[in-house]
């Protein structure tokens, strides 16, 4: 693990991942890359682990990719550029999709570029009130290497996605939410309260069918009709037979009577 990375869990089975590199506003750097990779296989494979949160230290959620360390790779070649893009960068929103654990996103502060982009592979995004979001690749020449190309667009529509990625323009969280980029926007001061509210009651919720409706929902994306049901009907007729389902169907039964 990294000093610029925190990772704990605590004893509601929550994982949190803090970016803890607050005086470059916890810009990456693939130090910080490595460590976010390994502690997301923690959560993924550790059982006590139900919910991951993952928020930024200080005043940022994340500025993206660290320019200082930008400029020590410009003399590499076209493929050493997508090696590390493809090898280090993209094994995280590939990690992220492979975890059927749902994923918090804190956002305290600007998110920018991939610092945006890391928020966007998550599963549900709270916003503190003061925090700024700007798709700002168009500002150094870049594309979105991380995966903002994919996951805005569904968040937000093709058009709305293009909008920002070309015009680089930051949006307020209430903007945010009004597109539909983040879910919830609260009170800065409350921000970590009200995540941890939502964290522990999905944490508290049956973990079979958490984390299969997650699955569901991912899958449902890219399949047809006739294929999403074929599949749901199987992971139904699975959860159907556990204790979870079955508890609570005799529990309900029991109480109207």
């Amino acid at each position: 693990m990294s000093e610029n990375l925190k990772f704990e869990v605590d004893e509601d089975g929550v994982g949190r991942i803090t970016l803890n590199r607050p005086e470059r506003l916890n810009a990456f750097t693939f130090e910080m890359i490595d460590a976010w990779h390994d502690a997301l296989n923690k959560c993924r494979t550790d059982p006590n682990v139900k919910v991951i949160v993952i928020t930024g230290e200080g005043s940022a959620f994340c500025s993206g990719g660290d320019i200082i360390e930008m400029e020590e790779r410009l003399e590499h070649t076209p493929a050493q550029r997508k090696a590390e893009l493809f090898e280090r960068i993209e094994r995280i929103p590939f990690l992220l999709e492979d975890i059927d654990k749902p994923v918090i996103a804190a956002m305290n502060g600007a998110a920018a570029g991939a610092g945006l982009d890391l928020a966007l592979m998550c599963d549900i995004r709270i916003a503190a009130k003061s925090a700024k979001f700007g798709e700002t690749y168009t500002k150094v020449g870049l594309v979105p290497g991380a995966g903002g190309t994919w996951f805005l667009p569904r968040l937000v529509g093709t058009a709305k996605a293009l909008e920002l990625f070309w015009t680089a323009e930051f949006l307020t969280a209430a903007q945010a939410q009004e597109i539909g980029m983040v879910n919830r926007v609260v009170d800065d001061a409350d921000l970590m309260n009200e995540t941890n509210k939502m964290a522990r009651k999905i944490a508290a919720a049956p973990q079979q069918s958490v984390r299969m409706i997650k699955r569901a929902v991912l899958a449902g994306m890219r399949t047809d009709l006739r294929t999403h049901l074929d599949m749901i009907s199987s992971h139904y007729a699975v959860i159907t037979a556990g204790e979870d389902h079955q508890n609570a169907v005799r529990e309900f039964v029991k109480n109207r009577k």
